[in-house]
């Protein structure tokens, strides 16, 4: 029993063949809808899963190649994002038999198979399967690491991307002296897909690793969103899909984390650092022109069209890069613009771990840092 599905997003394709292969089907994937078309010729499927929204050709155009060209009556499933009325009516005019909206589960899309074509012989029906979820969009995560040997929470990164697809995490080796390479290049093992390991030779600090890793994803055709994320998961994968939430269901082009005690919340800062923290932002309000509650969150997410605007150029200073990514945006679109496009989203969790690099010494130095942006960007640079 073959299956022929169609998306261009492969961080969609490589979990749903996964699945439909562990169940005994025979299947091909294909990104590009013109050779999808073409795969429908040679292969002769049983049933074709397909998206609607890609570049080259709609989903409802292969729809309707297969319906009016070909004549044929096989089954068709649309796995799509798109929940348009006008669209999902066509989609059943023009004869597909079954209409998913994503994000949803890889359990979901099989029973759904087995309805529409039946199970092959070879199934086990007693197999248990992971309940995998297909989300609406891809999304790349940046994280910096710097002798992250001990501190790296592999299980934790990797649960995540086991049970949620359309996320491509790319791990930052910024110079470590110790064995963080080895532990990410082993964590990869197996996700090759779904992990990069990008390896800097030469510590460059954080903003240049976090600047190397966004400007790489950002050549990934397939991610949506890329954003960034601290080793360590102060802030967990969690609390970070919801600022991918809000910037896929919005007009915002960058989401940030915030630390705001509230209600409901758990946001733990030793006092010491909280008090340098509230001094630092005020400096950091004044600047920017914004009102700013937390700039530093180590979580943030970006729409692809304005990383290079954010990233092209080399950060000035080594820690408080995010206070040069927003005087970048604002120079470059107005400010005006781009307080309507910058959203500072609450975090539910946020957990000071122990072992930061960076020291109350250091913190100080932050001051310092502030005026060489206020007198770099001053200047219109960017």
């Amino acid at each position: 029993m073959k299956i022929l599905a169609i998306d261009d997003q492969k961080l969609v394709l490589i979990p749903l063949e996964s699945r439909l292969k562990e169940m005994g089907y025979e299947v091909i994937t294909e990104t590009d809808g013109v050779k999808g078309i073409e795969l429908f010729d040679s292969f002769k499927p049983d049933l074709v899963i397909v998206d609607i929204n890609m570049p080259t050709i709609s989903g409802l155009e292969i729809v309707k190649h297969i319906r009016k060209v070909k004549n044929s009556n096989i089954p068709i499933m649309i796995l799509s994002g798109n929940t348009d009325d006008e669209m999902i009516t066509q989609g059943f005019e023009l004869g597909v038999n079954d209409y998913m909206k994503k994000p949803l589960s890889l359990t979901e899309v099989g029973l759904r198979t087995k309805r529409l074509i039946g199970a092959p012989e070879n199934m086990d029906a007693t197999k248990k399967y992971s309940n995998t979820i297909i989300q609406e969009r891809c999304v790349g995560v940046v994280i910096p690491c710097y002798n992250e040997e001990e501190r790296l929470l592999s299980k934790e990164f990797t649960d995540y991307i086991d049970k949620n697809s359309g996320y491509h995490l790319c791990f930052v080796n910024d110079g470590s002296k110790d064995k963080t390479l080895e532990v990410l290049n082993n964590l990869r093992k197996g996700r090759e897909d779904f992990i990069t390991v990008y390896d800097c030779e030469k510590n460059g600090g954080k903003a240049e690793a976090v600047r190397q890793g966004m400007l790489y994803m950002a050549k990934q055709e397939d991610l949506d969103y890329i954003g960034f994320l601290d080793a360590d998961l102060s802030t967990d994968l969690a609390d970070f899909n919801d600022l991918v939430t809000t910037i896929e269901n919005s007009d915002y082009k960058i989401v940030s984390g915030s630390r705001i005690s509230r209600m409901g919340a758990n946001i733990t800062k030793e006092s010491a650092r909280k008090v340098i923290s509230m001094s630092i932002n005020f400096i950091i309000r004044k600047i920017l022109s914004m009102d700013f509650k937390d700039t530093q969150c180590g979580a943030k997410i970006f729409h692809k069209d304005v990383i290079d605007v954010s990233f092209k150029e080399k950060f000035v200073t080594q820690w408080i890069f995010d206070v040069e990514i927003f005087r970048r945006i604002t120079l470059h679109y107005g400010l005006d613009k781009a307080k309507q496009m910058l959203c500072e989203q609450p975090l539910k969790r946020w957990i000071h771990a122990d072992g930061s690099k960076l020291s109350m010494k250091d913190s100080v130095k932050i001051v310092g840092q502030l005026g060489q942006i206020a007198w770099y960007y001053r200047k219109g640079k960017k």
